[in-house]
């Protein structure tokens, strides 16, 4: 997200500096304010939530912007929390002959991955398909892999849809451990697309998410707020599926489409 912002910033011809400030909410917004307050600055672009009485404390004709992308503890919102790929995994996978499958969750106090779960929920009933079940993770590599020791022998799934790129290598090791071949018997998708997916055996299926693009997006606001003039915003997907070895058709089940997927 951070090389977005600075990126856009340049190629505006604005000079950035970087401040990095620990602590609560409150003392952000101290520090913030003093930024504005200082005439120091044109803007104020922080990536990090700020309290509600930094409206109060601004200096007239001071410009800040707050990026909307997390909340007070920082967990992702807004255009972040986007699903909907999620929905596009799992109708690729069923066009492949995919008919049963598995979600393994993140914490849901995010909105993320609350998102994920309805997304995956929502298409598996409409598409006709088959769930497992849901199985609450945290986000780790050990509730991967104990989501796969979980389920009931006699109803394995054959794809996994994992909350995020750690849980599927966790995924990965469970899978081993029962003796599935990953993906003949069962395939498996991420999300974040961590430089290591690539490295994984086999290398992993997952969303890519362009923090990029956000960021870029957040300086153009700030440009506008300045007075600059009003930029053209980043157009690119927030999310990408990036297609990779973990997935391909169940084994000795030919791909075909089912209904809803035309």
């Amino acid at each position: 997200m951070l090389s977005g912002a600075l990126a856009a910033a340049h190629e505006a011809g604005h000079v950035v500096e970087i401040v990095s400030v620990e602590g609560s909410t409150e003392t952000r917004t101290e520090r913030v304010l003093e930024l504005a307050q200082s005439g120091q600055v044109d803007g104020v672009l922080s990536l990090t939530p700020m309290a509600a009485s930094i409206e109060h404390g601004l200096p007239k004709g001071a410009a800040v912007v707050v990026s909307p992308d997390f909340d007070d503890a920082m967990r992702s919102v807004g255009e972040l929390t986007g699903a909907s790929p999620v929905t596009e995994l799992i109708e690729r996978l069923a066009v492949l002959g995919h008919r049963r499958f598995l979600h393994v969750a993140g914490d849901q106090d995010f909105a993320s991955a609350r998102a994920r779960k309805v997304a995956y929920l929502e298409a598996v009933e409409r598409l006709g398909l088959e769930s497992v079940g849901v199985a609450e993770g945290d986000w780790s590599g050990e509730s991967g892999v104990e989501a796969v020791r979980q389920v009931d022998p006699g109803r394995l799934p054959t794809a996994v849809i994992a909350a995020n790129d750690v849980v599927a290598a966790g995924v990965l090791r469970g899978a081993r451990e029962r003796g599935l071949d990953v993906p003949g018997d069962l395939s498996v998708t991420g999300w974040d697309d961590n430089e290591l997916c690539r490295f994984l055996p086999p290398p992993l299926t997952t969303v890519r998410v362009s923090l990029e693009g956000v960021g870029r997006n957040a300086v153009l606001r700030l440009i506008k707020a300045v007075g600059g003039p009003d930029p053209e915003p980043w157009s690119g997907p927030v999310a990408q599926v990036i297609w990779r070895e973990s997935t391909a058709p169940p084994r000795s089940r030919p791909a075909s489409a089912p209904p809803g997927t035309r």
